[in-house]
């Protein structure tokens, strides 16, 4: 591309931390070249949207920014990558302004496309049949100064009956445990003290071959320069007792889970078609708390999926009352074309998930501010982020607890322990 070092790039990034580690290393390749990245409400010669397509809402968002763009630099070449990108190609390349559409498959070839554009001054739109890609496309974020998303798995095998992952990012591939290793140290190299590990299910790598994550987790435990990892999300089923038990002892591994439920009614988990029953995700949550009481537990539920009666729903939050959990992430059912729930009897209206949602989030509230309450007085070690700009900076606990010190440039990236002395807000301490 003619001038790149003049020119600047933009990337807006909708939906999942795996989205964050693909669009980080995109990015990367544009600086590579000579471009300069700037905001994404700055003004740029290229901007990158990399969509998300789990809700009707992600859709949303992705016409809102192109509108937004077009509006405040007509002149601008506009890509639009990733999952929606992949699922509704055609319906992206209708949208006005937009002139590079790419697919799973396509998106990290990105650079060269928007060479081929400026070249054809033709649009250009990119989408592989989902079920041939066998390529694993490693990624991990850069930019934040404390930790980084490293991406380790990609696509999914499961048919869950609301989802359209595996049609927009295709089947569960990784790389090998070597490679995953070579990143973790790279991430290293660059200073970052944590890594998230990411992926659409993790707790999948290698089920293709010998490797597993178990083993996988056991090697990037003796990566120097490392010293703290958080797993993103792990679905209950994949989630065994040794995993727990090596979390439990390794001095790396942080007791955060992030465990989808999706439903506490074992009716509506069948229609769902999960891989699991509200016993077997109950017994997750005890073991975990078996060997360590402290852990912050995140759930995923979706609320309003068709089928889902007053009663199926009253089991679902009481079930959640009964579990010793840090907090929820709830999902208001978004229908989506192709997928089995769409035909489904028994939906429910706005009207009703809306209600539903609001009981979950007022639970959630409780949940998370009594987790907090729980650690006031304890002595945590916290990795220090940048300033707020107003004389203070922020934390996160190895339990993901936020907390506020007073603001030293020196203690940026920096682990440090402190006495969680009082809570200034619902979920924030101030320490000394």
């Amino acid at each position: 591309m003619d001038n790149s070092k003049n020119k600047k790039v933009a990337f807006q990034t909708l939906g999942c931390k795996l989205n964050f580690s693909e669009s980080s290393t995109i990015a990367r390749d544009f600086t590579e070249k000579g471009f300069s990245r700037v905001k994404f409400n700055e003004k740029a010669d290229v901007y990158v949207i990399n969509t998300c397509t789990v809700t009707e809402q992600a859709d949303k968002k992705c016409r809102q920014a192109v509108k937004k763009i077009t509006k405040q630099n007509p002149n601008a070449v506009v890509a639009v990558v990733g999952c929606y990108a992949q699922l509704k190609p055609d319906e992206i390349s209708n949208i006005p302004g937009v002139n590079v559409v790419l697919g799973a498959n396509e998106k990290f070839q990105l650079f060269k496309f928007i060479e081929e554009f400026e070249n054809e001054k033709a649009p250009i739109s990119h989408s592989c049949e989902i079920d041939e890609v066998v390529q694993f496309d490693a990624a991990y974020s850069s930019g934040d100064r404390t930790r980084s998303f490293l991406k380790i798995q990609d696509g999914c095998d499961y048919p869950c009956t609301y989802c359209t992952i595996p049609k927009a990012r295709g089947k569960s591939r990784n790389g090998s445990i070597e490679k995953t290793i070579s990143q973790a140290k790279e991430i290293a190299a660059k200073g970052y003290k944590e890594i998230v590990l990411t992926g659409v299910n993790i707790g999948d790598f290698g089920q293709k071959s010998d490797e597993t994550f178990y083993k996988l987790i056991q090697e990037l435990d003796k990566v120097r320069g490392v010293e703290r990892y958080r797993i993103s999300s792990i679905e209950p089923n994949l989630l065994s007792d040794e995993i727990i038990e090596f979390v439990a002892n390794s001095q790396k591994f942080l007791p955060h889970f992030h465990i989808p439920l999706q439903s506490g009614s074992n009716e509506i988990l069948k229609l769902m078609k999960r891989r699991y029953n509200r016993e077997r995700f109950a017994s997750r949550i005890e073991k975990i708390k078996e060997l360590f009481p402290d852990a912050f537990i995140g759930v995923d539920v979706i609320v309003g999926f068709p089928g889902e009666t007053d009663k199926l729903f009253s089991q679902t939050y009481d079930f959640l009352v009964g579990l010793d959990i840090s907090f929820l992430h709830v999902f208001s059912y978004s229908e989506r074309s192709g997928t089995e729930s769409a035909d489904m009897k028994g939906k429910n209206v706005r009207k009703v998930i809306a209600e539903r949602s609001k009981a979950l989030h007022k639970l959630s509230d409780i949940k998370h501010r009594l987790f907090y309450k729980k650690n006031v007085g304890s002595i945590q070690k916290i990795l220090i982020e940048a300033g707020n700009g107003q004389g203070k900076m922020y934390g996160f606990t190895e339990n993901y607890l936020k907390v506020e010190i007073d603001y030293d440039q020196s203690l940026i990236n920096q682990v440090k322990s402190v006495k969680l002395d009082n809570l200034i807000e619902p979920e924030l301490f101030d320490c000394k």
